[in-house]
């Protein structure tokens, strides 16, 4: 994966991987020789986004919920959204799927999941964890963000194969 950006890219947790990243599933935002930036999709908080972010709950996204993005700055605010215009994003990152300025909510946003901090890699880190197997990536889908249920697993099942049966794996190997 040397010299080819991930950006628009599923980083899964691969079993071994048993810090704070155990079983979650990271879409990749950036990815340049001066590291990575992006956001651990399937970790819920118990806020809203009317608590967190005003502006979009103005729009209709009051009730949505709050993501934790990762360890970096938690008061950070990410918010992607599915475009209607992919022009109003600040960046896209799959399909119709792209970055929001949630200062200047867009008018054609269909749906948007907020994320408070990232997960960020220092210059060549990213390169170094795959190197050594802590990642399985897989391409993303515009749908990744919005999907209820244990999206490490469904994701492991999409690509197949052997990780089809690996999404088998209990939580907790210890019960199995």
């Amino acid at each position: 994966m040397r010299g080819q950006s991930l950006r628009g890219k599923l980083l899964i947790a691969a079993p071994a991987l048993q810090d704070y990243f155990r079983r979650s599933v990271v879409l990749i935002l950036e990815h340049t020789d001066e590291g990575a930036l992006g956001v651990v999709l399937n970790r819920r908080a118990d806020v809203r986004v009317a608590d967190s972010v005003p502006a979009l709950a103005e729009l209709g996204f009051g009730e949505e919920p709050v993501l934790i993005g990762g360890p970096v700055q938690p008061t950070a605010v990410i918010a992607l959204g599915e475009f209607g215009d992919p022009e109003e994003a600040s960046s896209i990152v799959v399909g119709t799927l792209g970055v929001l300025d949630p200062e200047r909510p867009p008018q054609t946003v269909s749906r948007i999941r907020v994320y408070a901090g990232y997960a960020g890699w220092a210059p060549g880190q990213l390169e170094r964890e795959l190197e050594q197997e802590a990642w399985i990536v897989d391409s993303a889908s515009p749908e990744d963000p919005f999907v209820d249920g244990d999206l490490w697993r469904i994701v492991l099942r999409r690509k197949g194969g052997p990780y089809a049966l690996l999404a088998t794996m209990p939580s907790d190997p210890a019960l199995n």
